[in-house]
This record gives structure tokens, sequence and C-alpha cells, in this order.
């Protein structure tokens, strides 16, 4: 099965291109402060969306009510707004969405596509690619997991960063959750169809979710979705070489020192430098400026962050 990129390319009067109905996004999830890594991947998807002529949305990925840290939400949009990062509609939050999922479950289940599973963590061990063992039981739904099945399809797709990225579904992947035992929307079912509703084109986001990209094009196949094209960019890292995430305290970004913040986030991508003044200003030189192939060919950022 082949689903072509809609987007049409056309030449800009500077020289430069522009991709009709460009739409990028920024998601962050309120489980935790952005940081710096955040921060770097807000201006690249930013930068990328203008730089051709798009728009650019924001959207908070909060379906996993439990792991939302307190304050978490206000710091996002507070940081959003000191950097000048400011989404062309507004804001949508998954948690405004949940029926809806549940509507797009009713239509998988329709197909036959998903099937309750009552495999726990402990049963499954240390196997991440889950081996089919609930799928044929015919198992009620209610108060169960839900798995997605997938076939034995090679999924490939050209990323300008990571290069050429294949999985073979069955193999490297396995039937996966879009909806937990405690009812909870999982992250590959939300991410898929708010990209269709927003008209997301283009998603630009970190190297880490590189692996999740086979699984949510699986998914959009079935749904019948347009397919997205994808850039994942290199990841920030600490002194111990971890990447700077939530889970390994990276520091809350400090909306008070937004310009220089910004102006380290637009070095790290490796782009041509931007003078420090009001972020709006110098966001509109980085767009201005903007070179996506300069960005590093790499997993990994060079250098410390914090």
């Amino acid at each position: 099965m082949s689903i072509s990129n809609p987007s049409l390319t056309l030449p800009l009067e500077n020289g430069g291109k522009v991709v009709a109905n460009y739409v990028g996004r920024f998601a962050p999830s309120p489980t935790g402060p952005l940081h710096f890594g955040s921060l770097i991947t807000a201006v690249a998807s930013y930068c990328e969306a203008k730089s051709h002529g798009g728009s650019w949305l924001v959207r908070i990925e909060d379906t996993d009510i439990p792991r939302i840290y307190p304050g978490s939400e206000e710091h996002i949009l507070r940081c959003l707004d000191a950097f000048a990062l400011h989404s062309d509609v507004p804001i949508l939050f998954q948690r405004d969405c949940l029926d809806y999922y549940d509507h797009i479950l009713e239509q998988l289940a329709l197909q036959d596509q998903i099937y309750a599973c009552q495999c726990t963590r402990k049963m499954l061990g240390s196997n991440h690619i889950y081996q089919g063992t609930c799928r044929n039981l015919a198992l009620p739904f209610q108060d169960q997991a839900l798995r997605v099945k997938v076939s034995d399809l090679n999924i490939c797709f050209e990323d300008p960063i990571q290069g050429t990225h294949c999985s073979r579904l069955d193999q490297d992947l396995g039937d996966f959750v879009l909806k937990r035992r405690d009812g909870i929307i999982n992250y590959q079912l939300a991410v898929v169809v708010d990209d269709e509703r927003q008209g997301i084109t283009h998603v630009v986001r970190g190297a880490d979710l590189l692996d999740n990209t086979a699984r949510q094009i699986w998914l959009g196949m079935l749904l019948g979705y347009r397919r997205l094209a994808y850039m994942h960019l290199p990841l920030a890292m600490n002194a111990n070489g971890q990447k700077l995430s939530k889970q390994n305290l990276a520091h809350a970004l400090d909306p008070n020192n937004a310009p220089r913040l910004l102006q380290q986030a637009i070095q790290a991508l490796h782009q041509a430098p931007v003078d420090l003044d009001h972020p709006e200003v110098m966001l509109r030189q980085a767009v201005s400026q903007w070179n996506a192939e300069a960005i590093p060919k790499n997993t990994m950022l060079s250098g410390h962050y914090l």
C-alpha cells in the first residue's frame, strides 16, 4: 500500500520554496515544565513551517491525566508567550477530545482492526514486541487494554535528517496499545487522530520518537488519513550523556531569559547567528536565514546542555 505526500512545492520570488498548505505543529505534554530540548523542537518546527510559508500550531497532549505535573501546563503556555512562539490557531487540548478518540476506536472495532488484551506488563516480561497472545481470544472490550492489529508490511519513510527508516510491523513493533486498561487514551492514537483533524502536513520532533513513526503511519493508513512528512531532530544531551527530559530532571526554561535561550537554541541547530533582541524579532531573523540542511545529521547534538 502506498500513500503519497499531498504537499505541492512552489517557487518563491526570493529563490526559496513554499509548500502549499504546509501545516506544522509543536505538541508538548504537561508532564513537566518545558526544558531546553523542548525549546529546540519548538524553534525548529516553527522555523521550518514559517520558512515554507506555512502555518504553525500548538497542541497540548494531556490525555495521560495521572502523569500531568501540577503547574506544567501554565509553564508551557507562559514560555511559548515569552519566546513569541504563537500558535496560528487556538491551542488544542487533547483532554477536550476524549469522546472523539472513543469514536475512532468504535470505527476501528467495526473494521475488526482492534481487540481487547488482558496481558499485564508482568505477564509480558521484558519482550517489548507483543506476540499477539490475545488477538484471537475475542475478549470483551470493557476494562481491557485495546490493541490494534499490525500486518507483515514493511513501512519506510524518508527523513531529511535521519535518512531512510524502515520497520517491519509484525517483527519490529507488534500489535500496539491504543487505549490502556485504565481507560487512558494512548499517545499513538491521539497524535494520529489530531494530526489529521488539524490538517498537519509536516511533523518536526525529536529523534527519540523515531521508532513511533511507523506505528503512526500504519494507524493513519487504517483510518484512510493522508501521509505526513517527518523530520526527527538530534537530541540535546546533558553532561551524563542522557537526553534532556523531564525524567532526567532537565532544568525548566526561564521565561525571563527568553532572548538568550532562544539564541542558544538556534545555535544548537547549527543555524546562522541571530542578533540578541526581542524574541519576535529574533524569530523573524531565524526564519529568514533558516536552513534545515545545516541541522546535524545525527540522533544527538554535540555539546552538553542543562
